[in-house]
């Protein structure tokens, strides 16, 4: 009876664990896709070919500052009049990340960023970042190349454990952070929006500046996030949607163990099925023991 019972709970915490197993996989999978998707754009990799003149794209720099960012940051990038935050000194780089991220602009100023499609091309992306950067000095320029020839992935790997995993997870997935804010998913980055990224830190991210992280150290870090973390391996075989090995800890543990326990219970329970099985035909074939079917009739008359 005990069994039995066992059985009718365990079942269905079964089916919730192994349907609540599948949907990490599937949510996971879709959110790395989701984040590859709005990031991948390979138009990206800005280059200097543009063909118009410093002032002419500071002019349009101004203009689309002022019809797209103004409301927000103020109409000289110095945050009033507005609910963003003051941009002059920050560097064209920190700007450009913003932007070819999809960042920035933000329909609605009182949300985090997220990763979309960015907003402009990359000519007008470069246009609005050399023009805020223009304002004042300070931060960091975009990156004109970033080399990786050279560069050692396993060193990136420990100083991306050390420096970035506690908030990118392991896996690159991104988390939660404090007062609702998240680290964003690191996968369909370009070399140099993950170095801009490194030099400005965005949001809550530390900057790592080169008194900190050295150039050659910054590159084995974008030379890991580029390559292994846009590529996993999946040596183990399935990914569970690269979410990091808790998520992959929890399925192994409660589905895994889950099923085996399942298993020994239904096993446990026909075998106690069988013994009384056994034991009832057994004594249907022996019949009664003796002295089962003595009574007051088969005594001997005048026995004492």
């Amino acid at each position: 009876m005990a069994i039995r019972l066992l059985r009718l709970v365990l079942l269905p915490l079964a089916v919730l664990v192994a349907a609540a197993a599948l949907g990490t996989f599937v949510i996971g999978r879709d959110h790395v896709s989701a984040g590859s998707t709005a990031m991948e754009n390979p138009g990206m990799r800005l280059t200097a070919s543009d063909s118009s003149t410093p002032a002419q794209q500071l002019a349009l720099g101004r203009t689309l500052f002022e019809e797209s960012c103004s409301s927000c940051h103020g109409d000289n990038a110095n945050g009033k009049g507005g609910v963003g935050p003051n941009l002059q000194g920050v560097g064209a780089a920190a700007v450009d990340l913003w932007l070819s991220t999809g960042w920035m602009p933000l329909k609605t100023p009182t949300l985090q960023p997220a990763n979309k499609p960015p907003s402009f091309p990359p000519s007008e992306i470069r246009a609005i970042a050399e023009w805020v950067a223009s304002l004042k000095p300070g931060g960091y320029p975009i990156p004109q190349s970033v080399n990786l020839a050279g560069t050692k992935e396993p060193t990136g790997f420990d100083l991306f454990s050390l420096n970035c995993a506690p908030c990118h997870t392991i896996t690159g997935a991104g988390d939660a952070l404090a007062n609702g804010y998240h680290a964003p998913p690191l996968r369909g980055l370009t070399k140099t929006q993950v170095l801009e990224a490194i030099r400005t830190g965005p949001q809550n991210m530390p900057v790592f500046s080169p008194g900190i992280m050295p150039k050659s150290q910054a590159l084995d870090v974008v030379d890991y996030v580029t390559k292994e973390i846009e590529h996993p391996t999946d040596i183990g075989g399935l990914g569970l949607g690269q979410v990091g090995p808790v998520a992959e800890g929890f399925v192994g543990l409660f589905v895994g163990v889950g099923a085996c326990l399942l298993a020994a219970y239904w096993v446990g329970d026909r075998t106690v099925e069988d013994e009384d099985d056994t034991v009832k035909r057994h004594d249907e074939e022996e019949g009664p023991e003796p002295g089962d079917g003595d009574t007051a009739e088969t005594i001997a008359p005048g026995g004492a």
